[in-house]
This record gives C-alpha cells, structure tokens and sequence, in this order.
C-alpha cells in the first residue's frame, strides 16, 4: 500500500473559472440541517409533478449537500451524490451527473477501495465523453462550452491518475497526469499545472527516478513563476531542495529551501506547517552536512595514515633491495678474491687491493661515522657494514678502528 500523500484537491478539482453548477438560492443552504429539512419534501410523487426550475434548485441542493458533507459525513455525502446522479439521470443533466459520480469516487480513493474508485470515476469519464460530443455539435442544444468539458476532464484525469498512483500504476497515473497538464497549459491555468507537476515530481522522487523527479519539479518552478503565485514557487522549490538532499547534494538542497523559507517566513501566519517542514528540511540538510564533513575529515586521515604507512613500507622494500644487493656483492667479493689472489700484485705488498664498497666504507669510517650511520646513508644493513669493518682491519693488518685510518692515510688511500 503507497503511503504518499497526494494533493488530492487540486488534482480533484483542479480546473479553471467555468465549473457550472446550478446553485440552490435559498440563504438557508449554508446550514446543511435547514437543507436537508428542505429536500425531504421532495418526495417521488412531487418530484414527478415539479417544474424543470423548481428541479434544478432541487438539484442544486443536492450538490450544496453533497459538497458539505464532503469532509464531514461521508455517508451523508455519498447519500447526496447518490440522489443527484439519480434526478440528473432523469433529467439528462451530464455534468451534474458526472460531478457526483467523481465525489462518490473520491470517497471511495479517500477509503483506499481503489477499485470502487476506479469504477465512478469511469463512469463519470463516460458522461464527459458525452458531453464533448454534444458541445462539439453544431445544435449543442444545452449550451456546454468548450472550456466546461476541459474543466471536467482536467478534474476526471487528475482523479484517475491518482487511483493509479495509489495503486502502483505509475507509468499509467502519468498519463492521466500529462492529460491534465495539457488541458491547463491550453487554458492558461499555469498554477493548477504547477501543483500538477509538483505532485509528479513527489511522485518519482518517490520511486527513486530523480531524473524525472527533477524535470517534473523544474516544470513546476516554471509554471509557478508565470502565475505569479508565491506559494507555488515555494513549493517547487522545496521539491527541489528535497531532490537534492536525497541525491546528497546538500549545499544545492539548502540553497532551495531557503529560497522557499523566505516566503513561508513572510507568511507564516498562513503556511505554518509548510514553513515548518521546510525548516525540519533544512535541519535535515545541516545535519548531513555535518556527517559528510566528519566522513571527509575521517577520510583525510585515514588517507595521510595509509600515505604514511606507504612511504614506510616502500622505503623498508628500498633498503631490503639494496641490502640484498649488497649481500650478493660481498659474496660475490670474496669468491672474486679467493679466485684472484695474484690479480693485485702491481698495487704493491704495502697497499691493500680495495674494492669500491670498501673504498666508500673506509672514507665513511674515517669522516668519523658509527656503523648505525653508515648503514642508514649507504643502505645497508648492520650487519654487512661490520662485515666490511672486519675485512679492512684485516687487509691493513689493523687492530683497531684508530690505526686503520692512520695506516689508510700513509697508503695514501684516504
């Protein structure tokens, strides 16, 4: 069962300046008890013996009573509803006839017997139909024009499309939707569109379409600008802040809805509630704001920590490379000089044969640098530079660090 709320009057009622209803005269009809004490006089028997006019007032309290007891007494208004459609049956009054099929209906949507629904609505569809032949006619003998069979249709599509939003028929409720949209836009009638495609886009947001969600409510903003109406364009606007705070996108979304607040905040006498939902949106905003930026700044961390522990752990495979180097170059020195016993022999019996490595540590050594330090610039390990340290001492027959250098220095090697 769908739980959104649609904006049922309008897409009900929506219509322009020429709904006709043949209004009951008496001052007494704004009581609906006095009414009602006037219409059970009509009994059947009067009713067959009463004149077209006194007939049309009857009808016309039928439909005053239908309509109050709208939101008050929905027995009373299907009641109601019920003997209009019966006198205008008789009488071939269609768009008396049709109304009352759509307030019985809109009962039934308000129960959720969307099947019931459905049916009156088809019902009131058919009279529609009816009349748009008649007014299409060259005679149109009951003078329907044709703004009054717009009107109806508008209202009937707006209706339709409802009880298939509520019963999951989207792609078929749009329909209907777009049907009404056009009628509007011949007539001119931008705010009705405006609330039209403001509920399209609730619509789809809904569903997650935020494609179609956002085209609906632009559409919205753009009729609401040229009817001029403020409440409108506050309303398209927090359709939109609400799209984008749904797609994340906070700081769009705050700037929509403070677009709309300026207006509830001027009028907030009259648009409370909306004023208040409008600023629970904003509240919305800023708290996903915050979380995004604590999402962001723990980010950022966890980033420099995972940048950190790269660097740390590509410098520790940089000096195991060059320290596995290093120990297949020491033991490629040692079978280089077992092999090579006799391949220094020009360099004199005084003056030890040096390798590069060795050339490089003895200079290390004699700048004054301990083992650590040495391991740490060259990149080797520890123990390699100990290694190095032993085999010098014993190519100068040295014991000790001291006397190695004094006797590098008079060779002349350092």
């Amino acid at each position: 069962m769908r739980t959104r709320l649609i904006l049922a009057t309008v897409l009900f009622l929506a219509c322009g300046t020429a709904t006709i209803h043949a209004e009951y005269s008496d001052h007494r009809r704004k009581n609906l008890d006095s009414l009602e004490n006037v219409v059970v006089k009509y009994t059947p028997d009067i009713i067959e013996k009463a004149t077209e006019e006194e007939l049309k007032d009857l009808i016309g309290a039928y439909d005053n009573l239908m309509n109050g007891y709208l939101q008050i007494n929905r027995e009373r208004s299907i009641l109601f509803a019920r003997k209009q459609i019966a006198l205008a049956s008789r009488m071939g009054w269609l768009v008396k006839k049709s109304d009352a099929e759509k307030t019985i209906g809109k009962h039934y949507w308000g129960s959720e017997q969307y099947d019931s629904a459905m049916f009156y609505f088809n019902l009131a569809l058919k009279d529609v139909d009816r009349i748009a032949e008649i007014a299409a006619d060259s005679v149109n003998s009951q003078g329907y024009s044709q703004e009054t069979v717009d009107d109806s249709y508008s209202s009937l599509y707006g209706a339709i499309g409802n009880c298939l939003n509520m019963m999951d028929s989207i792609p078929k409720a749009m329909e209907y939707y777009r049907k009404a949209g056009e009628i509007f836009e011949k007539h001119g009638w931008n705010e009705s569109n405006a609330i039209l495609y403001y509920n399209m886009g609730e619509t789809w947001r809904e569903e997650k379409d935020f494609d179609q969600a956002k085209e609906c409510y632009d559409t919205s903003l753009k009729y609401a600008l040229a009817s001029g109406d403020s409440l409108q364009i506050s309303a398209a606007m927090k359709g939109l802040g609400n799209l984008w705070l749904d797609r994340g996108k906070t700081r769009k979304a705050f700037r929509y809805l403070k677009e709309a607040d300026n207006y509830y905040s001027l009028h907030d006498d009259q648009e409370f509630r909306a004023r208040i939902e409008t600023l629970d949106l904003m509240g919305k905003v800023l708290s996903q704001q915050k979380k995004q930026l604590i999402v962001i700044t723990l980010g950022a961390v966890l980033l420099a920590l995972m940048t950190l522990v790269l660097l740390v752990v590509s410098r520790r495979a940089f000096i195991f490379r060059r320290q596995r180097d290093a120990a297949d170059e020491v033991i490629d020195e040692t079978l280089a000089e077992k092999d090579n016993d006799d391949s220094t022999a020009d360099k004199g019996p005084d003056k030890p044969s040096l390798t590069e490595r060795e050339t490089e540590i003895l200079r290390l050594i004699a700048s004054g640098m301990t083992s650590p330090q040495m391991a740490d610039k060259i990149f080797l390990s520890i123990a390699t530079i100990k290694w190095y340290r032993k085999r010098l001492l014993e190519k100068f027959d040295a014991v000790n660090t001291a006397e190695l250098i004094s006797k590098a220095k008079e060779k002349g090697l350092i």
